[in-house]
C-alpha cells in the first residue's frame, strides 16, 4: 500500500440556499427561550407540597382554608371598570389600569382568620413566569408582607373577603392569569385555571406614577376614550375632513393589539415601557420587513385588496389581521396613522392623529428639499430626488422620556408609514416634539427625519440646479393640524413644532440642528421685479374652471414674460401621474407710472376643461399647476406652484336609533357624472351602534341613484356618528356621516 498523501483539489463552493430564511431562535444564546408571547401560558400546579412525601404519601389539605369562589367584579357598571375608565370595552373580562387599585371578592369555606390563615392572589403572564422578571407576581393581604404590587383587605363579610390590589405603575401591560393560593403547613393549594378569571392590565394616563400620565382631563377624554376621530387631508388652503371610527373598545380589538406585540416577538418584559411599545408598534403596523398589519400601496391599483380611501375604521383591519395572520391590503398614511391610533388608545397610551401640510421627504438628509425644473418649467423627475407630500399623517403619543434630558417628555411623534429605515426597520419614533421644535435632533428616535418633514427649505432650481430661482422657507410644514379635544373642530398645533418664521428662536433652532450635521440653505437668490400669484380655487370634480394667473410688475419699466404653464394630475405624495395641460403664453407688463400708483397687474386666464383631466385622475383628485416665467429684459425667472384638490360628491347618511331596539341607517348617493361607475363598494359603521358593514354594486349608471338601508341594534346610549364611504376605480374618497343621539 502506498504511503503517499493525496492532495485535495479545490472545487466550486456550494450555491447559497434558496427560499425563505429560517427563523432564528435563542438556542445557544440563552438557557431558556425568550418569553415573547402573551397568548402562551404555563399551567400552575393546583397543589405544591413542601418536601418529600411520607410513608403514606402526602397528607390531604382539605382541613385547611379552601377557596369556593372568586368574583372578579367585572361587569361594566361595577366599580372596577367604572373607576378604571374601561366600562366601554366590549369584553366579558376584567380590564383595569396599572398603578390604581381594583378589587376582587374571594369566598372561602369559612370565615377568614388573619392570625391563622395565609393566602395570596397570584398573577401570571407569559410562558415562563418569574418573580424577578415581573411575570409572576404574588399579592399578599397584609402590610407585613408585600410585593411589587400592593394588596389589602378592604372588607370582610362572613366567608367573603374583598381584597384591593394595586398593580405597580410600571408593570407589564397585557393579559394575566389570576390564581388564589392558600398556604398550609404542608404545601400550597391554588384555584384551578379558570379563563373567566383572566384580566387585562393597561397603561394608565390617570395615574401620576405611570409613564403615560397626562394631567389634563379634557385631553385624556379625547386621546384615550374618544372612539370617533377626524383626520385632516387635502391642501393647507383647502382642508378636507375624513371621519374615522377608531373602535378601540370594540370586541376583539384589545386581543388584536396584544397579538401585534406577540407577532413582533417583543419580549414580555419590555411591554411595560411605552417607549419600547410604541417603537415596536411603529414597525409592526406596516408590513415592509416583519409581516406587519398593513400593506402600503400608492399605485392606484387595488385589485387584490381594499382601496385605502374605502376604509371607514380600524376594527375590520385589526380583526382581519388577527384571524388571517396575514398583512391586510391596502393602506396609505392616514390609514397607518388611524390604525396606530386605535392600538395606542386601546392600550391606554394617550394619542392623536396629526396632519402636516406640505410634508417634506428629504432623501439626502441635507435639510433642503430640491425641486429642479427643466427648460419648459416642468419638474425634472430624473433629477428631483426629494418630494413634498400635499399632506402626511402621523401620530403623537404622550409619555415621559427618562432616556432624554428633562423637558423632552410629553408629546412624541411616532409614524408607521414606511418611508425610511430606522435601526434597520421601517419605523419612526418616538421623537420628542419639544426636541424637534428646538433643533435638538440628536436625541432618539428619528428626530432629524421629523424635523426635516416640517422645517426644511424648499429650493426651486433651473436647469440641473445651476440657477437657483427661489428659496421658500415657509412652504414645508405650512400647517400642522389635529382634532380639538371634545369638539369636531380642528386645532392648529404648528407652533408646537416650529417657532415663528424669522424669529430669533427659529434661527437658534436651525443653528442647533446644524451643529448635529444637518446643512441648511442660507443663500437667497435676488428677487425678480415681477411677482407671480396663483389663486386659491374650490372646484368640484368634473367641472370646467378658469385658472387666473396674476403677474405684478413692481418696476418702472416695461416687462415681457415668456411663460410656461404646466398642469399635471398628481398623487397626494406629490408624485406626478400624467400631464394634461401645457401652455406657453407671452405676457406683457406695463411699467409702474409713478410712485403713488399701484403696481401694474396683468391677469392671464387659462381655461381648464374637465375632459382633459378626468381621464387621468387618480385617487384624491389632485391637480398640480406649475407656472414659470422668464423675464426677457432682465433674464430673471419667477415661478409659482399650486395644488388644487377637486371636491368629490357626498354620500347622504340618515336614520334614528334607540338602545336595544332595531333601528335603521340609510345611505343615499346619486351618480353626477355622464359615465357609469363600475365596481362600487360602500362601507358603513359607527361606534357603539353598528359594526362594519359593506355592500357591492357592479354598476351605477350615469345620473342614477342608489339607496342602502341597514338595520342595527345600538348597544350603548349617547351621541355617536355613523360614517359611510363609497369607493370605485373611477371615483375615490366619497364619504358622508350622520350624528345620532341614541336614547336610553
Amino acid at each position: 500500500m502506498s504511503d503517499q498523501s493525496v492532495t485535495p483539489t479545490p472545487s466550486p463552493a456550494p450555491p447559497p440556499p434558496t427560499g425563505p430564511r429560517p427563523k432564528m431562535t435563542s438556542r445557544g444564546r440563552t438557557t431558556v427561550p425568550v418569553d415573547s408571547s402573551n397568548s402562551s401560558s404555563t399551567d400552575v400546579p393546583e397543589i405544591e407540597y413542601f418536601g418529600a412525601p411520607g410513608p403514606r404519601g402526602f397528607p390531604p389539605l382539605t382541613e385547611y382554608l379552601d377557596i369556593w369562589d372568586v368574583d372578579m367584579m367585572k361587569r361594566p357598571d361595577e366599580s372596577n371598570k367604572m373607576g378604571h375608565h374601561t366600562m366601554l370595552f366590549n369584553s366579558d373580562y376584567l380590564i383595569v389600569r396599572r398603578g390604581q387599585e381594583f378589587q376582587v371578592k374571594i369566598t372561602f369555606n369559612r370565615p377568614y382568620k388573619p392570625a391563622e390563615d395565609k393566602f395570596a392572589v397570584e398573577f401570571v403572564i407569559g410562558s415562563s413566569p418569574q418573580y424577578s422578571k415581573g411575570t409572576y407576581i404574588p399579592v399578599f393581604p397584609t402590610k407585613e408582607r408585600q410585593s411589587t404590587w400592593e394588596g389589602r383587605i378592604t372588607n370582610t363579610s362572613d366567608n367573603v373577603v374583598t381584597m384591593g390590589i394595586t398593580p405597580a405603575a410600571n408593570c407589564i401591560v397585557g393579559k394575566y392569569h389570576m390564581y388564589v393560593a392558600v398556604l398550609t403547613p404542608h404545601g400550597i393549594r391554588r384555584t384551578k385555571r379558570d379563563n373567566s378569571r383572566d384580566l387585562y392590565i393597561l397603561f394608565n394616563p390617570w395615574a401620576a406614577d405611570d409613564a403615560v400620565f397626562l394631567n389634563d382631563e379634557k385631553e385624556r377624554k379625547e386621546c384615550v376614550m374618544t372612539e370617533m376621530g377626524i383626520i385632516y387631508h387635502g391642501a393647507y388652503d383647502d382642508v378636507a375632513e375624513r371621519d374615522w371610527n377608531y373602535g378601540q373598545f370594540n370586541y376583539g380589538v384589545l386581543d388584536a393589539c396584544l397579538y401585534i406585540m406577540d407577532r413582533s416577538e417583543m419580549p414580555i418584559t419590555n411591554r411595560g415601557d411605552p417607549i419600547k411599545v410604541t417603537r415596536k408598534a411603529s414597525a409592526m403596523l406596516n408590513s415592509r420587513d416583519d409581516e406587519g398589519v398593513l400593506v402600503g400601496n400608492w399605485s392606484g391599483d387595488y385589485t387584490y385588496g381594499v382601496a385605502p380611501t374605502s376604509w371607514t375604521g380600524s376594527t375590520d383591519i385589526l380583526l382581519s389581521y388577527t384571524s388571517s395572520k396575514m398583512p391586510i391590503c391596502y393602506a396609505q398614511c392616514w390609514v397607518y396613522a388611524a390604525v396606530f391610533n386605535t392600538f395606542l388608545r386601546c392600550l391606554g397610551i394617550p394619542s392623536r392623529v396629526v396632519t402636516n401640510f406640505y410634508s417634506a421627504h428629504d432623501n439626502d438628509g441635507n435639510l433642503k428639499t430640491d425641486i429642479i425644473l427643466d427648460e419648459n418649467g416642468r419638474i425634472d423627475r430624473n433629477r428631483t430626488r426629494d418630494s413634498i407630500w400635499n399632506y402626511h399623517c402621523w401620530n403623537e403619543c404622550y409619555m415621559s422620556r427618562p432616556d432624554l434630558p428633562p423637558g423632552f417628555g410629553g408629546w412624541q411623534v411616532v409614524d408607521a408609514t414606511p418611508q425610511e429605515t430606522s435601526d434597520g426597520m421601517y419605523r419612526c419614533g418616538p421623537a420628542s416634539v419639544q426636541a424637534i421644535k428646538h433643533g435638538q435632533i440628536c436625541y432618539p428616535f428619528d428626530a432629524a427625519f421629523v424635523f426635516a418633514e416640517v422645517s426644511v427649505s424648499c429650493i426651486s432650481s433651473f436647469k440641473n440646479a445651476c440657477i437657483q430661482i427661489k428659496v421658500n422657507r415657509t412652504h414645508v410644514g405650512r400647517m400642522v393640524l389635529t382634532k380639538s379635544p371634545g369638539d369636531v373642530t380642528r386645532r392648529d398645533i404648528t407652533n408646537q413644532y416650529k417657532f415663528s418664521e424669522g424669529s430669533t428662536e427659529e434661527r437658534t433652532a436651525l443653528e442647533k440642528a446644524e451643529e448635529y450635521g444637518c446643512k441648511r440653505e442660507k443663500s437667497d437668490p435676488a428677487l425678480a421685479d415681477v411677482d407671480l400669484v396663483l389663486p386659491t380655487l374650490e372646484i368640484s370634480i368634473g367641472d370646467d374652471f378658469e385658472l387666473n394667473l396674476e403677474f405684478i410688475n413692481r418696476s418702472d419699466e416695461q416687462r415681457t414674460a415668456d411663460v410656461y404653464i404646466n398642469g399635471s394630475v398628481v398623487y397626494y405624495t406629490g408624485v406626478t401621474s400624467s400631464e394634461f395641460l401645457f401652455r406657453t403664453p407671452t405676457v406683457n407688463l406695463g411699467p409702474q407710472k409713478s410712485e403713488n400708483e399701484l403696481f401694474q397687474t396683468v391677469k392671464e386666464t387659462v381655461m381648464v376643461e374637465s375632459k382633459k383631466y378626468m381621464k387621468h385622475l387618480v385617487e384624491q383628485a389632485n391637480l398640480h399647476f406649475i407656472v414659470t416665467g422668464k423675464i426677457r429684459e432682465t433674464g430673471q425667472i419667477v415661478t409659482a406652484m399650486k395644488v388644487v384638490t377637486l371636491r368629490n360628491p357626498k354620500l347622504t347618511v340618515s336614520g334614528v336609533a334607540k338602545v336595544s331596539e332595531e333601528m335603521m341607517a340609510t345611505v343615499e348617493f346619486t351618480n353626477p357624472f355622464s359615465f357609469s361607475l363600475e365596481g362600487v363598494y360602500i362601507r358603513m359603521e359607527g361606534p357603539g351602534v353598528m359594526m362594519p358593514k359593506n355592500r357591492y354594486y357592479s354598476l351605477i349608471p350615469a345620473g342614477s341613484s342608489l339607496t342602502w338601508t341597514e338595520l342595527f341594534i345600538p348597544h350603548r346610549a349617547g351621541e355617536t356618528r355613523v360614517i359611510a364611504t363609497l369607493d370605485c376605480p373611477a371615483l375615490r374618497q366619497v364619504h358622508g356621516q350622520a350624528t345620532f343621539t341614541v336614547e336610553a
